[in-house]
C-alpha cells in the first residue's frame, strides 16, 4: 500500500515544495521543527547513528531512551515509528542505495510488531537543503518512491528535506536542520547536537568512508550495541589525501563542501588517520574476528563487555 497523509494517497512524484503546499499539516510540522532552538543531547542513555548505521529499539528498552543523529548536509535522517508498540527506527541515509536500504527500515520495525496490534507505521524525513548538485532533491525522491512502493500503508508525519530545510546567505545554500534525535518513550522528535558520537566513533566512521552498506548495530533484546566484525580493502591513495590541505579535502571529499560543519576537515582527516593504521581490520581490530560489544552501565554509558561472536 502507498505513502499516506492525512489518511490520503501522495502523489508522486513531487518535490517536497509541492508536497507540503498539497499537505498543510506537512508545513506547519515543519515549520515548528525548523523554528525549534538545538538541544544539546549528552551520552546518558543516547544511542548515537552514524552514516549508513541503523539503529531499532522500543519503550521497553531499559538502556535507550534516545536515538540520534547529526552532520547531515545532503543526507537524510530518517525515523520510522509504530504507534502501537513505540518500536522505532532511526538512519542516517545517504542515498548509496535507497531501494536497499528501506525495506531493510521497514523489516527492522516490523520485527517489534505484533501484526494483530493496533497502530500505524509513521514516517519522518528530515535533512538536506537545495546543494548545486541535486544531491538533496534526488535523495528526498528516492526516499518518498520507496517508502510508497512498499506493501505496509506508510504515513508521513514529518518533511523537512531539501528545499524545506533550506537557508541562504550570500548566495550560498546551508541547512537550517544538521541533526535530530528521537526519544522513545515520549515519540518527540526534536533537533539536536551530539557531543559524544562513541563508542568506536572512528571506526564506525572509516567503515562508512570505505563504502560499506547500510547496516543495523543494535540489539534491542540484549541491550547491546554491536560493532562488527567488519573488513575493508587499504584506502586508495590514503598518503596523498593526508598530504592535501582542508580546501583540498572538502573540495574532494565532501557532497557540499560550503554547508559542512566546521569539524568536517578534521573528521575525515582522523577517519584517513585510521584506515591509514589499519588497512585490514580483521583481526587487528576485530580479535577472533568477533564483534565489539557495549552495554549501557549504571550511569547510561558505554561499557565494554567481552567479545562477541
Amino acid at each position: 500500500m502507498p505513502l499516506l497523509v492525512d489518511g490520503r494517497r501522495v502523489r508522486l512524484p513531487q518535490s517536497a515544495g509541492e508536497l507540503v503546499r498539497a499537505h498543510p499539516s506537512l508545513e506547519e510540522r515543519a515549520r515548528l521543527l525548523r523554528g525549534q532552538s538545538v538541544q544539546p543531547v549528552g551520552p546518558q542513555g543516547l544511542l548515537y547513528v552514524q552514516q549508513r548505521e541503523l539503529a531499532v529499539t522500543s519503550p521497553k528498552d531499559g538502556s535507550i531512551s534516545i536515538l540520534g543523529s547529526d552532520d547531515a548536509t545532503t543526507c537524510h535522517i530518517v525515523v520510522l515509528r509504530h504507534t502501537g508498540n513505540g518500536a522505532t527506527c532511526l538512519t542516517h541515509c545517504d542515498g548509496t542505495d535507497t531501494k536497499a536500504e528501506v525495506p531493510l527500515i521497514l523489516n527492522s520495525v516490523k520485527s517489534f510488531s505484533d501484526h494483530a496490534q493496533c497502530g500505524r507505521l509513521e514516517v519522518h524525513l528530515v535533512g538536506g537543503f537545495s546543494d548545486d548538485r541535486h544531491l538533496s532533491q534526488k535523495l528526498t525522491h528516492q526516499l518518498l518512491s520507496e517508502f510508497d512502493k512498499q506493501e505496509e500503508d506508510i504515513h508521513l508525519v514529518t518533511l523537512c528535506v531539501t528545499e524545506l530545510n533550506d537557508r541562504e546567505e550570500n548566495e550560498n545554500h546551508f541547512p537550517i536542520i544538521y541533526g535530530i534525535a528521537v526519544n522513545i518513550k515520549t515519540a518527540e522528535i526534536f533537533r539536536a547536537s551530539f557531543k559524544d558520537r562513541g563508542p568506536e566513533e572512528e571506526l564506525r566512521a572509516a567503515r562508512a568512508l570505505v563504502g560499506g552498506p547500510m547496516i543495523s548495530i543494535y540489539d534491542a533484546k540484549m541491550e547491546q550495541l554491536r560493532i562488527g566484525p567488519y573488513s575493508w580493502t587499504p584506502f586508495p591513495h590514503v598518503d596523498f589525501w593526508l598530504q592535501q590541505d582542508d580546501k583540498q579535502i572538502l573540495e574532494n571529499l565532501s557532497t557540499s563542501p560550503l554547508a559542512e560543519p566546521p569539524h568536517f576537515v578534521e573528521h575525515i582527516r582522523s577517519t584517513l588517520m585510521f584506515l591509514k593504521k589499519y588497512p585490514s581490520p580483521v583481526n587487528t581490530l576485530f580479535p577472533g574476528n568477533k564483534a565489539l560489544l557495549y552495554k549501557k552501565n549504571e550511569d547510561g554509558l558505554w561499557e565494554k563487555i567481552s567479545s562477541g561472536s
